[in-house]
C-alpha cells in the first residue's frame, strides 16, 4: 500500500495520463469516522412507508459529491436504496427484502431474485465509509473511484489485462475491488445512471487502492503507446482528404 503522502502524485498522474475530466476518488472503509473528516451532513427527507430515507438517494450519489470535498457517511446516510446498502455491507439480503424499492426492482424485471444473491458485497459490515478527492485523502482508501469516457476506458483496459466489464447494479464494482482486489469497470445502470444524473457517455472503474501504483504506471506506458499510434494514424489519414 502507497504511503498517505504518495496519493497525490498518484492522483495526478492518473488524471494526466487519461486526461480525467473528474478528480479520482478515494473510498475508505472502516469501523469509525476518521477523525478530523466532517460528516456529510444533508438534512434526511421523511421516510417511505416502508422506512426507507437517507442523505441522498443511494448510495452511488456520494461519488458526486466527493469530487471536491472529503466526508465520512454512516450507514444511515445510504439507507433510501437497499441494493447500495447490500453491496456496501451495511446490510443483509434478509434484512432488505421486504422493502419497496426491491420489490420495484424484481416486479419490474430489471433483476431477479435468483441473481441478486450472486452480486458482490462487502463482507464486513463498516462502521463509515469516507468518500473525498484522492489527493486530499487523509487516510489510505481501500478503493480508488474513476469516472471514465470510453477512450479513457480503453486505456485503462489495455493496462490492465482482463478488466472486469460489469453491468447492474453499477455500485458493486467498489465490493469488487476491495473484497476481491480487482479492478472492475462497470458500464453503469439505468437506477444509478439517473440517481447521480452521471453523464451518459461516462462509465465507472474501482481498482484497488494497494495495487494503484502498478496500474497507473502501466496506464501511463500505455497511453504514451497510444499516443504514438494516433499520430501515425492522423498522418496517414491525410492521403484521404
Amino acid at each position: 500500500m502507497p504511503s498517505t503522502s504518495s496519493w497525490p502524485e498518484l492522483a495526478s498522474r492518473l488524471t494526466a495520463a487519461l486526461h480525467l475530466a473528474a478528480a479520482p476518488l478515494a473510498i475508505t472503509f472502516s469501523d469509525e469516522p476518521p477523525a478530523g473528516v466532517a460528516p456529510f451532513d444533508a438534512p434526511m427527507p421523511e421516510p417511505t412507508v416502508d422506512g426507507r430515507t437517507g442523505r441522498v438517494p443511494a448510495g452511488c450519489v456520494f461519488w458526486m459529491k466527493a469530487a471536491d470535498r472529503t466526508f465520512s457517511t454512516v450507514a444511515e446516510d445510504h439507507a433510501n436504496c437497499s441494493i447500495g446498502s447490500v453491496t456496501h455491507g451495511f446490510k443483509t439480503l434478509t434484512e432488505v427484502a421486504g422493502n419497496a424499492d426491491v420489490a420495484a426492482l424484481l416486479e419490474s424485471g430489471w433483476v431477479t431474485m435468483e441473481v441478486v444473491p450472486q452480486i458482490p458485497v462487502v463482507r464486513e459490515r463498516p462502521g463509515a465509509v469516507t468518500y473525498g478527492p484522492l489527493a486530499d485523502t487523509p487516510v489510505d482508501p481501500d478503493v480508488v473511484f474513476l469516472r471514465l469516457t470510453a477512450r479513457q476506458l480503453m486505456v485503462l483496459s489495455d493496462a490492465v489485462p482482463g478488466l472486469r466489464i460489469e453491468g447492474k447494479p453499477q455500485c458493486h464494482i467498489v465490493a469488487v475491488a476491495k473484497e476481491e482486489g480487482v479492478p472492475a469497470a462497470s458500464v453503469g445502470c439505468a437506477l444509478s445512471r439517473v440517481r447521480t444524473a452521471m453523464p451518459p457517455t461516462e462509465m465507472t472503474c474501482a481498482i484497488p487502492a494497494s495495487g494503484l501504483a502498478g496500474v497507473v504506471e502501466a496506464i501511463e506506458r500505455n497511453a504514451e503507446a497510444d499516443g504514438v499510434v494516433a499520430r501515425y494514424a492522423t498522418e496517414d489519414a491525410r492521403r484521404f482528404e
